[in-house]
């Protein structure tokens, strides 16, 4: 059996800068990841089967990215093997904290190892390009500047603070916010290095505005969290992330947390959590960029 991670991202800050003919937006963010996430336990078959359990609510398993992750990897590599999957989750579903993706990208590092296929991780990334926007990121395992629809990645070395993530109890349809005629698609963009220049202070989220007016429990829970941290939405949310300056800060917070709203502690990473379980090295410094 092979036991991995499957952490948590989120936007540090997230501009949106268009909208191409096909209907993606095109954006730049900061992607980090966080040291809690779902878990994934692997276990090798010989007969091609590809068995996950337990089934997601509202969630057909042929649709599952972990499932359409193991079959593209299979037709790849015209592989015979198959394998036992069981889903530990802990993320809220459709909470902007990439939980179905970091389980695709999860699923193609173990099964490309259990299987014993060597592909690279270009490869991997590309494969999980087709599963989503934020697939590659997972698969990369460094924190990130990003462009184009997300998929354009740059390593950088981000502030690495605890965070308190809130979900207020709502699921927050991404369709609906990307076409919501108020979203902001025109941001100018800007430099990699002017993002990081600016830093924490200087982040925002440009589809939070829209999700708050839509959203009205979104709304509340950003005011009560606001009132202790720098708070802000992650990708298109429903969930919230408070920006602190240590673990006991992040105590006392979910000490107050109301009934109803789920949330919990967790430190930012920038070598991802599945990475470091896989003995993954950290992208050597010529290669990353840092924020000031």
């Amino acid at each position: 059996m092979l036991t991995l991670p499957a952490p948590a991202k989120l936007n540090r800050m997230l501009h949106i800068t268009g909208r191409r003919d096909d209907g993606y937006h095109t954006l730049q963010t900061l992607f980090q990841f966080l040291d809690v996430g779902d878990t994934l336990h692997f276990s090798l078959r010989d007969d091609g089967e590809i068995r996950l359990t337990p089934a997601l609510p509202g969630v057909a398993t042929e649709a599952n990215l972990i499932v359409r992750a193991a079959r593209m990897l299979q037709a790849e590599n015209s592989c015979h093997l198959g394998a036992d999957i069981r889903l530990d989750k802990r993320l809220p579903m459709g909470g902007g904290l990439g939980g179905g993706s970091s389980n695709a990208a999860t699923t193609l590092l173990a099964l490309n190892r259990l299987w014993k296929l060597a592909l690279s991780e270009d490869r991997l990334a590309a494969l999980g390009l087709q599963l989503g926007a934020d697939v590659p990121v997972f698969v990369r395992g460094h924190a990130a500047w990003a462009e184009g629809i997300g998929e354009r990645l740059t390593p950088v070395e981000l502030d690495t603070p605890w965070f308190v993530v809130l979900h207020p109890g709502v699921t927050v349809a991404t369709a609906s916010v990307f076409n919501a005629p108020q979203l902001t698609r025109d941001t100018p963009p800007i430099t990699m290095a002017r993002a990081l220049q600016g830093g924490a202070p200087a982040w925002r989220n440009d589809c939070q505005t829209t999700v708050c007016e839509r959203y009205p429990e979104v709304s509340k829970a950003f005011d009560w969290l606001s009132g202790f941290a720098p708070t802000m939405l992650t990708g298109t949310g429903a969930c919230l992330f408070a920006r602190l300056t240590d673990e006991r800060q992040a105590d006392s917070i979910l000490q107050r947390v109301g009934s109803g709203w789920h949330a919990f502690k967790a430190k930012g990473c920038n070598l991802s959590p599945l990475h470091a379980a896989l003995g993954c090295r950290a992208v050597s410094a010529k290669g990353r960029a840092k924020a000031l």
